[in-house]
Formats: C-alpha cells, structure tokens, sequence
C-alpha cells in the first residue's frame, strides 16, 4: 500500500469522524449514520491493504529463504 492509499483512507476516515459528530451536534441520526458508515467503509479498506501487505512480506520472506 502506498503511502497515498494509507493518507487517501485515513482522510476518509476523519471525515466520517468528522460527519458523525456534525449529526450529534445537530441531533442528526441520519449524518451520524453517514459518518459511521464513512469510517466503516474506510477502514474495511485499511484493513484489506493490511492483509495484502502481510501476504506479500510472507511472499518475500518465502521466496528469499528459499533462494
């Protein structure tokens, strides 16, 4: 994951932070949920490029001890 991807989805993130506190703020289920859901989508993303990330350092360490 690029450093791009990880700053790109840590902004998604705040903004669905962000977004949740305006719907409490102004009493605002509707946002809130937004919100919730903006931080969720954003951090199944973060999670999946973790898992990627780990399978490719598993990858390399395969393929370089068996060089």
């Amino acid at each position: 994951m690029s450093f791009a991807d990880k700053a790109r989805e840590k902004a998604e993130e705040l903004a669905g932070q962000a977004k949740e506190k305006a719907g409490d703020a102004a009493d605002n289920p509707d946002l809130q949920r937004e919100g919730q859901e903006q931080q969720a989508g954003a951090q199944a993303q973060q999670a999946g490029e973790h898992l990627k990330d780990a399978a490719q350092s598993a990858k390399d360490r395969f393929t370089d001890d068996n060089r």
